[in-house]
């Protein structure tokens, strides 16, 4: 069976600095995949490379047996990705409804984006109390669960997730890590880059460990939270 993402020796670099070294991983029809690593180690790089905002130096990347290294990123998200991206990045002057609806660019179907609102707002049912409001008025979590609504109204076939849960309390954390499991249980793939490692492996078909740009153990959710070296250096335990 063909994985619905396949990245294979892929290399990315900023002029002289290569930032990801070759690395090889697959994203089977949906699982939630995990990359953990600490910062620098090529996870962020690796999101935005898949969906087009960087070019890889080598290597490649197919989505449902279909070469995308060199496609455009609004075509990528045409194909059916979307990326959530670390930090959020919404909107801030747009109400909560105008960031939505501007997922949905790539699409005409008029009358499904208005189902897809509404289950955006069934979702994160704040986002439908607070719809017209600013969305720079909203707190940290309240943002989170902006970005990740306008990334489904793009209808997408595999979410990536970057970061989701950085600056949130641990409260709101949970409800995002919940909401991701809601979204497999939809049907939706998730590729799921966290630092929260522990978060991140529980939730985790696969997962796959980073260091400085490499690959250095991959496995299970079940067993990288039971390897010793994911623990110490990742779970902060001894």
């Amino acid at each position: 069976m063909t994985a619905m993402l396949e990245v294979n020796d892929l290399h990315v670099s900023y002029g002289k600095i290569e930032a990801v070294k070759g690395i090889t991983f697959s994203v089977d029809e949906g699982q939630v995949v995990t990359l953990i690593g600490t910062n620098g180690a090529g996870k962020t790089t690796t999101l935005r490379t898949i969906s087009g905002l960087l070019r890889p130096s080598g290597g490649s990347i197919s989505f449902q047996g279909k070469p995308i290294h060199s496609v455009a990123a609004h075509d990528i998200v045409a194909l059916g990705i979307a990326h959530s991206p670390e930090g959020r990045r919404i909107f801030p002057r747009l109400s909560v409804e105008e960031n939505l609806i501007l997922g949905a660019f790539a699409r005409k179907d008029q009358a499904q984006i208005r189902t897809d609102l509404h289950a955006a707002y069934d979702l994160f049912p704040i986002l439908g109390e607070r719809s017209k409001q600013p969305a720079g008025t909203f707190s940290g979590g309240e943002q989170q669960m902006l970005a990740m609504g306008r990334a489904m109204m793009s209808r997408p076939k595999l979410l990536m997730l970057d970061e989701p849960s950085m600056g949130l309390s641990p409260l709101m954390m949970k409800r995002i890590m919940s909401t991701v499991r809601t979204l497999q249980s939809q049907g939706t793939t998730i590729l799921l880059v966290e630092q929260n490692a522990q978060a991140a492996l529980k939730l985790a078909d696969k997962g796959y460990v980073l260091e400085v740009g490499s690959i250095v153990l991959d496995g299970t959710g079940q067993e990288l939270l039971a390897s010793d070296d994911v623990r110490k250096a990742y779970l902060g335990e001894d």
